[in-house]
């Protein structure tokens, strides 16, 4: 298979996946984003992590804003900027120092200590989708394939059972993930 049709594939499991989303409600984003966390939070390689990547999630991911807001007093969470077309991290110090500075719309921190994407323990890394051998379909801007590549932590892909699939298509930048969380996995 060639480059132009896995791009193909990859836009059309991107809008797949958007008409999916429409039939989950909120309420049941929300209770399958607690349980997908208490799973992220039982793994021994997140309990031993000092340094954590999370994100601050959009409306339509596994939410992660209680997760980050409960882990933050204990472990170093650093959150993704966007600069360029690559991702910085910082410090998550509090809700009052997020702001959207960004045309995705994403809310990042303002300040906040530099991290080194090779001082990362443990990353949960968002996604449209995820197959069972841990490759995951990002939103195509490549921005976390880009930083995986700088990183030796343990990632931990986080989506809704809908979101996981036997095979997704990937192309030779994509990057796998160590697992994929979701309610029944």
């Amino acid at each position: 298979m060639n480059q132009d049709d896995i791009i193909k594939q990859k836009q059309n499991l991107r809008r797949i996946v958007k008409e999916l989303k429409k039939n989950i409600s909120k309420e049941k984003m929300f209770e399958d984003s607690q349980r997908i966390f208490r799973k992220v939070e039982s793994l021994p390689q997140f309990k031993k992590a000092k340094t954590v990547l999370a994100y601050w999630s959009l409306p339509d991911e596994v939410s992660t804003h209680d997760f980050v807001l409960k882990w933050s007093g204990e472990k170093k969470i650093v959150l993704p900027i966007v600069v360029g077309d690559t991702l910085e991290l910082r410090t998550f110090n509090g809700l009052n120092k997020l702001s959207v500075n960004n045309s995705l719309g994403i809310q990042e921190p303002l300040s906040g200590e530099l991290v080194n994407p090779a001082d990362v323990d443990c990353a949960i890394i968002p996604g449209v989708a995820f197959d069972t051998k841990g490759n995951r379909l990002g939103r195509g801007k490549g921005f976390y394939d880009r930083f995986l590549k700088q990183t030796k932590a343990y990632l931990i892909a986080v989506g809704f059972d809908f979101q996981i699939l036997e095979s997704v298509p990937v192309s030779s930048f994509d990057v796998a993930v160590n697992i994929v969380i979701s309610t029944k996995n």
